[in-house]
C-alpha cells in the first residue's frame, strides 16, 4: 500500500469499508483517520480516535452484531458519501448516512446520522431509539 499521505479520496474510503465490514476497527482508525478528526453525529460532537472508540461502543451497543449493507458509495474531491442500512434483528436502521472528509490521505472529518427502528421494545431497554 502507498504512504498514507499520498492515498487518494477514494483508496482512504474504500479501505475504510473494507476494513469496517472485516471487524478491523483499531487498525483501520489507525491507518485511516486523522488522530484530531472530528466526528459530527445526532448523538454529540466526538474528537479523535478516542471519540471513535466512543461512537463504535454505542453503534455496538444499539445494534450489536449487526448486518451492515453499504447501498450508495459517492466520492468527489477530498470529499465521500456513504448510505447503509444495518440489522441485527430486533433493531434496524434503514437511512444511514456518513459523510467524511478526507485530507492527505486520512479522514478529518465525518458526519453520521441513523434513526434507530425497533422491531422488538425491549431490544433496547438500556438506551434510547428513534
Amino acid at each position: 500500500m502507498d504512504e498514507p499521505a499520498h492515498r487518494s479520496t477514494h483508496e482512504v474510503f474504500e479501505d475504510h469499508l473494507d476494513l469496517a465490514q472485516q471487524g478491523r476497527f483499531e487498525e483501520d482508525i489507525a491507518r485511516n483517520f486523522s488522530e484530531d478528526c472530528v466526528v459530527l453525529t445526532n448523538r454529540g460532537v466526538f474528537h479523535g480516535h478516542e471519540g471513535l472508540r466512543q461512537l463504535a461502543g454505542m453503534l455496538q451497543n444499539e445494534i450489536p452484531d449487526a448486518e451492515y449493507g453499504y447501498i450508495n458509495r459517492l466520492v468527489e474531491g477530498r470529499f465521500a458519501l456513504l448510505e447503509w442500512t444495518a440489522d441485527c434483528g430486533a433493531v434496524a436502521v434503514h437511512d444511514g448516512a456518513d459523510s467524511f472528509v478526507i485530507e492527505d490521505g486520512k479522514v478529518v472529518a465525518q458526519t453520521i446520522h441513523y434513526t434507530l427502528s425497533l422491531r422488538d421494545p425491549k431490544a433496547l431497554s438500556h438506551g434510547a431509539a428513534s
